[in-house]
């Protein structure tokens, strides 16, 4: 969907590297070409190599697998290539720390530092079932790459205090953690208590919300639903080709 939504809005040049190739992209206003890993290419790492020689704008790669993919991916986010990419994790700070875990422990703090200046944003999510039983809809938790963040990210200590960053960032940057995400479609009455009780990072801080009570913690949580008035998750989907 994002790169649908480039293609009909801006004029880059867009390279994907997929393992399969999932959607077939038609040229709009962007020129886009798909390599295949297996059919075009040996390896994920390996094609970005060679696509970086072919002066993209934007890149997808279809999965993170190893190192190699990674760091060139992050060298490539580094000097000023927009980069997509998936990791299998449960959540914003899970991925950081998976990224940083590809590396030696003598390499993890110069990492640090070329995630915190590299990084514009994760985007995690969680299919919950719909209460009406019509399917299910995502959950998402938003991290945007804020100077607070990218301080945080630096920091081993600091890294402990994304959670409430992603939590606190509701308002001012339209950050969302997965319990707000959930109390949103719960109070909407799209998903059942159960389900998003379920789905919760903290259940017993999700019961004590959906209840009406304060959460004991110190963390705070803000509701979305005062942040803005747009879709339930505060995002906008672009259809998928």
């Amino acid at each position: 969907a994002m790169i649908n939504h480039i293609n009909r809005h801006r004029r880059v040049n867009v390279i994907t590297i997929e393992d399969p190739i999932e959607f077939l992209h038609r040229d709009s206003m962007a020129n886009i070409a798909q390599r295949e890993v297996g059919s075009d290419t040996l390896s994920f790492g390996a094609a970005l190599r060679h696509v970086l020689r072919q002066d993209p704008d934007v890149i997808l790669l279809g999965e993170i697998r190893d190192l190699e993919t990674l760091d060139t991916a992050l060298k490539a986010a580094d000097t000023g290539h927009l980069v997509f990419s998936t990791l299998h994790t449960t959540d914003a700070t899970q991925s950081i720390s998976r990224m940083l875990s590809f590396y030696p422990p003598h390499q993890q703090a110069e990492i640090r530092s070329l995630l915190a200046t590299a990084l514009a944003a994760i985007v995690s999510l969680r299919l919950v079932p719909r209460a009406d039983g019509r399917g299910r809809v995502p959950a998402a938790e938003v991290l945007i790459n804020t100077a607070a963040v990218s301080e945080n990210i630096r920091s081993i200590e600091k890294s402990l205090n994304i959670p409430d960053l992603i939590s606190d960032g509701a308002v001012s940057y339209k950050m969302q953690s997965f319990d707000q995400s959930l109390m949103t479609w719960y109070k909407a009455g799209v998903i059942g208590y159960e389900n998003a009780l379920h789905y919760a990072t903290n259940p017993s801080e999700f019961a004590l919300r959906a209840a009406g009570v304060t959460a004991a913690s110190d963390r705070t949580f803000t509701d979305p639903e005062a942040a803005t008035s747009e879709s339930p998750q505060g995002l906008t989907r672009d259809a998928v080709p």
